[in-house]
């Protein structure tokens, strides 16, 4: 079968068989046009037979991020796997706002709580070279994959097997930052789309969606420097929430950050107690 014809056969979800059909040729780095000026060639039947069976599994949901073994994420190419959370583009705002802090206050130490993959973690790293990234996961499987992530990317990164900051004592940061599960139980978004196939637990704690974050904003503050800053993502009507539990434990200068697409994405508080 050639090139145009095998594509042909899934045009349903036409972009994504291109990405597979290149995936399985390995050329992961080349775009469609490749595929425009190869839609004659013939396809080795072991490739056809990898291709249609990726297919499959796309056509059953399953992400293509998931079949693909990677997402991109700020400019960075990480490794995802079934046991972490796919990084999403509004969580971009999240680093942004994190170097903007660590160059307006010359920060030399940081800490990503619930790494998962370590997206955020690597792209803060490879913004701010000279910094000191902490990053931490309850689940080992995680971090195995964020250490694959950091070693290939050539980041290096601190990693530590914690549930949220039980793992942590004794130690200190002038930044964390942590995208925590944050979608209630009860949400249908978690039995639709990518969310079906995707940790449960990295996306949700059970209840209400704020049982995580009313956790670490209990207790960052006994591992947060004086003037110390806490970052966190939240859903996009969580924000009022959110600054209060920030309020009631005594952080000031909270803000509110929107990712890209204008909604409310992610709260900060400084510690100065």
């Amino acid at each position: 079968m050639i090139v145009k014809d095998a594509l042909a056969a899934h045009a349903a979800f036409r972009r994504d068989a291109e990405r597979l059909l290149l995936h399985c040729l390995d050329l992961a780095h080349e775009d469609r046009a490749w595929l425009i000026a190869h839609d004659t060639d013939e396809l080795p039947n072991k490739v056809l037979s990898v291709f249609e069976e990726l297919c499959q599994q796309r056509q059953t949901g399953i992400p293509l991020a998931y079949l693909l073994g990677y997402r991109e994420f700020w400019s960075l190419r990480l490794r995802v796997t079934q046991d972490v959370l796919i990084p999403r583009p509004e969580t971009e705002c999240l680093v942004e706002w994190a170097v903007e802090l660590v160059g307006e206050y010359g920060l030399s130490r940081f800490l990503d709580l619930g790494t998962g993959s370590g997206a955020i973690a690597m792209a803060v790293k490879s913004a701010c070279p000279e910094l000191s990234v902490t990053a931490s996961d309850a689940s080992a499987r995680a971090l195995a994959i964020a250490a694959e992530n950091a070693a290939t990317l050539d980041l290096p990164v601190e990693l530590i097997e914690s549930n949220w900051l039980s793992g942590l004592v004794g130690r200190k940061w002038p930044l964390i930052v942590s995208n925590p599960p944050y979608v209630a139980a009860n949400d249908p978004h978690l039995a639709a789309g990518d969310l079906r196939f995707e940790p449960i637990s990295a996306l949700t704690d059970g209840d209400d969606g704020l049982g995580a974050i009313r956790t670490i904003v209990d207790e960052s503050p006994a591992h947060l420097e004086p003037g110390g800053w806490l970052l966190l993502e939240h859903g996009y009507d969580q924000a009022a929430d959110v600054a209060k539990l920030m309020a009631l434990r005594g952080f000031n200068c909270i803000t509110l950050r929107h990712d890209l697409a204008g909604r409310p994405r992610a709260t900060g508080g400084c510690w100065t107690s």
